[in-house]
């Protein structure tokens, strides 16, 4: 198989075909292989009550920041890799139109898997971000030849990236 892109690529062409990231507001940046940031703002449609943003809102962001950071260290030795578990504390409520970061990091790197951590913060302009959920998750790694995301990396646009 043929070398994949560099990283700045990669996240080019995942942030193409993530519709789920898109239509939840998620903007993804990759400081670095094993690192991945993802910021979103809570709309309306991400509430369970008034005001207060359902968790499976900050679950979806914790999985995909945990998820992108084990993404691009497995890309670059030409793997990808799927969700084998992750677990998060839920430390502070968040609330309609606060701003999130999640800080995903790779902590464990091993033959078969990684494991990453991941960090929530609500951002408070003029004040340090509030942490509010904490989370680690396992991946499994395969070889990027096994899915079309590989395929995509490599040739044109296609039917799949809309």
């Amino acid at each position: 198989m043929p070398p994949l892109p560099d990283l700045a690529a990669m996240v080019a062409v995942y942030n193409q075909i993530n519709r789920y990231g898109r239509a939840n507001g998620m903007v993804l940046a990759v400081p670095g292989p094993g690192q991945a940031d993802y910021r979103m703002r809570v709309l309306p449609e991400h509430l369970s009550s008034p005001n207060t943003c359902h968790g499976g809102v900050l679950a979806g962001l914790m999985d995909a920041a945990l998820g992108a950071a084990a993404l691009t260290l497995a890309f670059t030795t030409q793997e990808l890799v799927a969700t084998v578990e992750f677990k998060m504390n839920y430390l502070h409520p968040v609330h309609l139109h606060d701003e999130l970061r999640a800080e995903g990091r790779v902590e464990h790197t091993g033959q078969r898997l990684l494991v990453s951590s991941c960090v929530v913060y609500r951002v408070v302009a003029g004040a340090p971000d509030v942490a509010v959920a904490r989370g680690l998750g396992t991946f499994n790694r395969y070889p990027a030849s096994k899915r079309d995301f590989a395929d995509l990396l490599r040739g044109p646009q296609s039917d799949h990236i809309r």
